[in-house]
């Protein structure tokens, strides 16, 4: 098993003085992913409405294509994780799911108002996803030391949260310049995600570690093997039990549109809050997370997750549950492959981290769907007092868990 030199499996030097400089190789996937984001955030700040509104879709079809843009990537991440550390190609299959995804921006329009072709057009764009999200997250952690692993994912996550932020406000301008056309947001969401996959070609390098052995060494069976490494397997469950009572942001964003009451062509304009906090918070709270641990800030942001449901509970704030989103982006993703990263040996990282996101990725698609079906049911309120609960209860339960590690 592979573990830094350090007082803890997650990887944190609490009493170091960690430096702030960044390699190049993750400013150039930042850049990468900045540029993606504001593509991707385009078309996701536009979505929920285009099809709830625009196609008329119930609640219980939207929360299956949402359950379905989760499902997709945990059947692929596993696939593309193996494949680059096979490889040792994490540049080249990243690539291919950049492209992916920029391919399906136009196809939205060829889908029209049929849910079955939205449904495919989803499934493909999210294989893009789930191929290029665990072998970008490997090159990231195999180009800094492990003792800056939550620095460097930070300033990532960060340049990634600025595309994110910048997204919603680009669909915006487009919507009003164009009265309202979706079509017109889609076309120039192609076009900034082409750009994306040039600078993925141009300007990242490529990480390759000399196996260890044959090429057996990274096949499925080998990248199964690493749940047998008890930290690895712990993080693994905790992960997966968090995803499962966590609801996505499109129905977040729908339950404020909905209790607001506020105009449909403001919605895009709601990731930009959780993005705005998130941009913030990213690189400092990486810098805590090396400094204190980084499994109780990992869990620390999942209590600012209940607050957020707690606030659409009751008073409903619109800025306070923004902001408490921001919060719980800004300590959990990164961090949590900050956590895993120093347990994975190097020519199997991309699939450890496959692993452990496909079990997210699992765990999101069931709740997007039974919240969608609770609140088809039996109403919003009920379905968010369920997550809240059930947050609450998988919280105290990872903390028993993981906390030897902490």
């Amino acid at each position: 098993m592979y573990i830094s030199a350090s007082r803890a499996a997650d990887g944190a030097r609490p009493r170091s003085r960690l430096s702030w400089a960044v390699p190049g190789n993750v400013l150039a996937l930042g850049t990468v992913s900045l540029v993606t984001d504001i593509s991707s955030e385009m078309v996701t700040a536009v979505l929920p409405l285009y099809l709830t509104l625009s196609l008329g879709l119930n609640l219980l079809q939207f929360g299956l294509l949402d359950g379905l843009s989760f499902g997709v990537t945990a059947l692929v991440r596993l696939a593309g994780g193996n494949l680059a550390d096979r490889w040792q190609r994490r540049k080249l299959v990243a690539g291919v799911g950049y492209g992916l995804s920029a391919l399906c921006k136009p196809a939205l329009l060829a889908a029209g108002g049929s849910v079955a072709a939205l449904g495919a057009v989803i499934a493909v764009d999210r294989t893009g996803k789930g191929l290029r999200t665990a072998p970008r997250d490997a090159l990231i952690s195999l180009s800094v030391p492990p003792d800056g692993l939550g620095q460097a994912f930070g300033v990532h996550r960060a340049m990634d949260t600025f595309g994110a932020l910048l997204g919603p406000l680009v669909a915006f301008a487009v919507l009003m310049g164009t009265g309202g056309a979706y079509d017109a947001v889609f076309v120039v969401s192609f076009c900034v995600a082409v750009l994306g996959v040039l600078l993925m070609v141009m300007y990242v390098r490529d990480q390759r570690m000399p196996l260890p052995g044959p090429r057996s060494a990274t096949s499925p069976r080998a990248a199964f093997g690493l749940l047998r490494e008890a930290a690895f397997r712990r993080v693994c469950v905790v992960a997966a039990a968090l995803g499962l009572v966590t609801l996505s942001d499109a129905f977040v964003y729908l339950l404020l549109q909905k209790r607001g009451g506020f105009g449909a062509e403001y919605f895009p304009l709601l990731p930009i809050g959780t993005a705005a906090v998130y941009l913030l918070l990213a690189v400092p709270v990486g810098r805590l997370a090396d400094r204190v641990g980084r499994i109780p800030v990992f869990l620390a942001g999942h209590v600012a997750l209940i607050a957020a449901y707690l606030v659409l509970i009751g008073p409903g704030w619109l800025v306070a549950v923004l902001a408490l989103q921001g919060v719980f982006y800004a300590a959990t993703d990164g961090v949590l492959m900050a956590v895993a990263g120093p347990m994975l040996p190097a020519h199997l990282r991309t699939s450890g981290l496959a692993l452990l996101q496909t079990g997210q990725a699992t765990a999101r698609l069931f709740s997007s769907v039974l919240f969608g079906a609770v609140w088809t049911m039996w109403g919003s309120t009920q379905g968010l007092a369920a997550m809240a609960a059930g947050l609450a209860v998988c919280v105290l339960g990872a903390w028993s868990v993981v906390r030897r590690h902490a």
